[in-house]
């Protein structure tokens, strides 16, 4: 990853900060197995809104939170953040409905998401991404008390 031609990071990048946000908070809960399980989860949908740049190899914090279950389906708020910031560079959603692995049939959402409003879904969950020249990307979670706005 570097920057484009205008100095920040390309808007494509956001969107795969979003899948990465997303994937590796539900790995790191043990609700999602990408390589084993049985139900995975397809992204349907996203959007991102623009705020501010974000430029390699700056720190960037990812913040996610489940807005909306259908009944197969979760929606996922996405927050990017330069490191520290109180306020979002970007921000947007993401959308998976999951399917059976083999099959690729809708399938219930998994009981493992709290509803919105419950004490988890309700919460804001603030992840951090180092980046730097040669390496893979590491996340890195931690439990905001509430959404910044």
């Amino acid at each position: 990853m570097d920057n484009d031609v205008y100095g920040h990071v390309n808007n494509v990048v956001y969107y795969s900060w979003f899948d990465t946000a997303v994937n590796a908070h539900l790995i790191e809960q043990g609700a999602l197995d990408i390589h084993a399980g049985d139900t995975i989860g397809l992204v349907i949908e996203t959007q991102c809104n623009y705020f501010a740049p974000l430029a390699f190899p700056q720190t960037v914090e990812a913040g996610i939170r489940v807005a909306r279950i259908g009944s197969s389906s979760v929606r996922y708020e996405v927050g990017l953040f330069a490191s520290g910031e109180a306020l979002s560079a970007a921000a947007g959603h993401f959308v998976h409905v999951y399917v059976d692995r083999a099959t690729r049939r809708p399938v219930p959402a998994p009981e493992w998401i709290d509803q919105p409003g419950d004490s988890t879904a309700s919460r804001f969950f603030r992840t951090t991404c180092r980046v730097s020249p040669g390496s893979p990307m590491k996340w890195k979670m931690r439990v905001a008390s509430s959404m910044p706005k």
